[in-house]
């Protein structure tokens, strides 16, 4: 299914998306972006559906074409602090405050956005494999967060990061019960697994 260039044809959008949300290591990201009119890339679609190699092909793409971009990160600590979904929330109010240009309405990817300087917003369930603009702000921010975690792994590869990203998978779940939990961690997760 194609994705929708826009959601009205009335006013200057802006998608969101985060990732990161359901991890146990690692920032919340999230991106915002306004699409050019001219706008084409048909290979765009929700990052969870496209390959390592994909993604960082479109991610250059993708910052060349728009009218502008902008990703922003929240750390574990103030994950811990807010709780992950007002995390998510707040890193896309970030993103939005970094745009070169103001939208007048913004796509949300999800069910839930608190109001965000007065701009209308609208949130899509599923958005990131509907809406164009919210599949290029998934990729931009998974592309991002998972280039973090590659850079994270150096330090602690015995979690995993460089291909599990932070999520709980067995090997991070083991060496959660080996070495225990690092700054990196958020303390407000389920990270005790024996």
């Amino acid at each position: 299914m194609e994705l929708l260039k826009k959601w009205s044809n009335f006013y200057i959008e802006a998608g969101c998306d985060e990732v990161g949300r359901g991890c146990l290591s690692g920032p919340v990201v999230a991106a915002a972006v306004i699409l050019d009119e001219n706008f084409e890339q048909n290979l765009v679609n929700d990052s969870k559906k496209l390959n390592f190699k994909t993604r960082l092909e479109l991610d250059f793409y993708i910052k060349e074409n728009v009218k502008s971009y902008a990703i922003a990160e929240l750390p574990p600590t103030f994950i811990d602090q807010h709780n992950i979904l007002n995390a998510s929330i707040h890193a896309m109010h970030q993103a939005l405050d970094k745009l070169t240009i103001r939208p007048e309405l913004i796509l949300v990817d999800g069910n839930k956005f608190h109001p965000y300087n007065y701009i209308p917003h609208q949130c899509i369930i599923k958005g990131d494999s509907k809406i164009l603009s919210i599949a290029a702000a998934s990729i931009l921010a998974k592309n991002y967060r998972d280039r973090l975690m590659i850079e994270l792994h150096e330090e602690h590869p015995e979690y995993g990061w460089n291909t599990n990203f932070g999520y709980a998978t067995k090997k991070h779940q083991k060496a959660l019960i080996k070495h225990g939990s690092t700054k990196y961690h958020r303390q407000s997760f389920r990270l005790k697994y024996d």
